[in-house]
């Protein structure tokens, strides 16, 4: 398994994506925005590869941190197999109400960040359910519902399932945006995960960790206390501040990568939707 930072916003730790070998040649799992493809065709180069040699594309899910890219890459390379959640799938071949939806989020800085959304052809999309080229996939809701993650020899490709967690770091932010937060899903996810007992989280936020019980208590801990705090009124500024207190010497760089003011949104609008 090779990692590659995308250095997205131009920062280190921000954005991480993997190779892995799979039953069909090389993989890549998550591609990050379009915005940072040229920092992933460096990164392959030091590797000895090009996007060419990458056969397949493995989505955790569609958010455009994580898959932003997906259809520039299949444009550059039409071979490119990109398996993804059934619920997602739909987003990919036309990801307008997608766009729509970031861009009244991000307004001007939509193009910066993320740079050209474009559809990936129906041809080229396969859903994700059990075996995947020898990669069990699984779902891993909570962060979204269209989140799915991989497994083999010990590896968890965990995508956002297992959080945010900067290296070297203790704290797991369990980054939160709308629209379709779930705390119960996600404690159920984090079940699913020990079940399998894997030896390594590899996160796209960031690197891989393996101190794994350690670092899933911890996200469920940080669950559980953002969504009280906003279940008991907290207000956006103050919800904000008291994260940043939890993140302690590496807020800034957890602020950047995964805003906090995103997770109360995400979480307001969570406990909005319940009975």
């Amino acid at each position: 398994m090779r990692h590659l930072d995308l250095n997205f916003g131009g920062r280190p730790h921000a954005v991480g994506v993997y190779v892995v070998d799979t039953e069909d040649g090389l993989a890549l799992f998550d591609c990050g925005p379009t915005s940072t493809l040229p920092t992933l065709e460096a990164g392959l180069a030091g590797h000895g590869l090009r996007i060419e040699d990458i056969r397949h594309l493995l989505l955790s899910h569609i958010h455009l941190d994580h898959a932003g890219a997906a259809g520039p890459l299949v444009r550059r390379h039409p071979g490119l197999t990109v398996w993804v959640s059934e619920i997602g799938a739909p987003h990919l071949v036309d990801p307008s109400r997608l766009e729509r939806s970031a861009r009244r989020l991000y307004g001007e800085s939509f193009d910066t960040l993320w740079g050209e959304l474009a559809p990936v052809p129906a041809e080229n999309v396969r859903v994700a359910q059990g075996d995947v080229l020898g990669w069990e996939s699984f779902p891993t809701v909570g962060h979204a519902s269209h989140h799915i993650s991989y497994f083999l020899n010990g590896t968890l490709l965990a995508g956002d399932a297992a959080g945010v967690r900067m290296p070297g770091a203790s704290y797991v932010l369990p980054v939160s945006p709308p629209p379709d937060v779930d705390v119960e899903g996600w404690h159920a996810t984090a079940d699913a995960i020990r079940a399998r007992n894997p030896e390594r989280l590899a996160l796209i936020h960031f690197g891989v960790h393996e101190d794994v019980d350690a670092h899933l208590d911890r996200l469920e801990l940080e669950l559980d206390r953002c969504a009280e705090r906003v279940r008991e009124g907290m207000e956006q500024q103050d919800f904000v501040d008291a994260a940043r207190a939890d993140a302690g010497v590496d807020a800034d760089l957890y602020d950047r990568v995964a805003p906090f003011w995103q997770s109360w949104q995400g979480m307001k609008r969570y406990w909005e939707k319940r009975p």
